[in-house]
This record gives C-alpha cells, sequence and structure tokens, in this order.
C-alpha cells in the first residue's frame, strides 16, 4: 500500500501573522504619500499657530486704531474755532463740540465704537481763584455709557467739589493746565473681543489717552460754567 504524504498547512494564525509581516515590509519601502501624511500631522500645528498670529495682529490694529481716536479727539478739540469779536467773548457751543464727537464715531465705525466704545472728551483748567485743577466740561460718544472718566466729572467730582485734583493722566504722565489755559484730555474705552472668541485671548478692554493745550482763544472763566455754550447738545455724559 502506497502512502501519501500531504503537506501540512499553516494555521491561520500564522498565515496572519505572515500576511501582516508582508505587508510592514511593503508599507515601509513605500514612500508614496509620505508627503502628504507630512502635512496632514503639521496642518493642525500650523493652523494653529496662523490663528494666534492674526489674533494678535488684530489686537495691535485695534490697538492701533484707540490711540489714534484718542489723539484725533483731543487734537480737534483743540482747534476748535469760536465767535470772537469785540462784544461777545470767545464761546464753545455744544455744535462745536457734537462735530468732534460725530468724527470720532466716524473714524470708531469699523470696530463698531457705538456699540463697544466710549470716548470722554474733558476740558482740564486751572481755577484762577484758587488755583485748583478742575474738569469745567465733560462730554461723552459711543455705546458705553456705564463707563465713566477715571479722574472725574463735570459735576461734583470735577476738582473743585469733593476730592482735589492734581491733573489728569495715569502714571509719571499726569497733566496739569496752567493759570489761563485749558487741555483738551480725551480717554478712549474699548471693549475687544478675539476673531476667535476667546480661544487665545479673553475679552479686555483697551484704554487710550491723549491731550493737548487749547491753541486758540477760549473764555477760560470758572464762574461760566458749564464752560459750552448752545442748546440741543448730543454729546452728554448721561
Amino acid at each position: 500500500m502506497k502512502t501519501i504524504v500531504v503537506p501540512s498547512q499553516p494555521a491561520p494564525a500564522a498565515r496572519l501573522m505572515e500576511r501582516a509581516a508582508a505587508f510592514c515590509r511593503q508599507f515601509r519601502g513605500n514612500r508614496e504619500g509620505a508627503s502628504t501624511i507630512e502635512f496632514a500631522l503639521v496642518l493642525p500645528i500650523l493652523t494653529t499657530l496662523g490663528m494666534y498670529g492674526a489674533e494678535i495682529a488684530n489686537m495691535q490694529i485695534v490697538r492701533m486704531q484707540v490711540s489714534q481716536m484718542a489723539i484725533s479727539v483731543a487734537d480737534n478739540a483743540s482747534r476748535l474755532q469760536q465767535t470772537n469779536n469785540n462784544v461777545i467773548a470767545p464761546t464753545l457751543t455744544e455744535a462745536d463740540v457734537d462735530s468732534i464727537m460725530k468724527g470720532a464715531e466716524a473714524q470708531g465705525r469699523g470696530i463698531r465704537l457705538s456699540e463697544k466704545g466710549r470716548v470722554i472728551l474733558s476740558s482740564l483748567e486751572a481755577d484762577p481763584v484758587t488755583g485748583k485743577q478742575f474738569i469745567h466740561w465733560q462730554r461723552c460718544a459711543g455705546g458705553k455709557k456705564a463707563q465713566k472718566s477715571r479722574y472725574g466729572d463735570d459735576g461734583p467730582g470735577n476738582g473743585l467739589n469733593g476730592n482735589a485734583m492734581t491733573g489728569m493722566g495715569g502714571g509719571k504722565t499726569r497733566v496739569a493746565a496752567t493759570p489761563g489755559t485749558a487741555v483738551m484730555f480725551a480717554e478712549v474705552y474699548y471693549d475687544y473681543e478675539g476673531i476667535f472668541g476667546e480661544l487665545f485671548v479673553r475679552n479686555f478692554q483697551f484704554s487710550q489717552e491723549a491731550a493737548f493745550v487749547v491753541r486758540d482763544v477760549r473764555d477760560l472763566r470758572a464762574a461760566n460754567l458749564p464752560g459750552i455754550t448752545g442748546t440741543g447738545g448730543k454729546s452728554k455724559c448721561t
């Protein structure tokens, strides 16, 4: 009787391991699509860095706009031309100040200042009798009506009533008016919101200040309160 020898077949598990090993050898030597895989791995990092860079750049742009707005308001207010002749003393009208504030709101339209910001313009002067620094008048623009000046107002907190003022301005740059002059002091406050929400930065407030000495003839008599003539002003800080 003839004996037939049948070759033994590898177990299913062994066949699976052999196929896996062969696939790994083939995959290890295959360089096709390597760049695509590498790009897919670094894409989240590049995207995050790009978004963060855009956020930082936007913050700097907005900060510069707020700073330029404060400078423009104080500068324009210092140049206001007044009625001046031999009969009528130089006067500053509500319409004059309204024009400055409307200009500030137009300048800040791109960053929605009328909704998210506040412009405060104060006339800082020296009282001719007491020599005290005081806010002769103050006007505002912008939608953040709860925002107050950090230095005072033209009412009970004007420097003549209540706590005395040594000037306006933070840190070592405090500004004081000399007798017979007025300083147009502008404060701009703006609530910044990130372009990606709070992914990279929390919402916070920009604040910028600027001051210019008045460059024209202006009636600065302390008794001439409130310091602005005319009616119908739309820029009162209410």
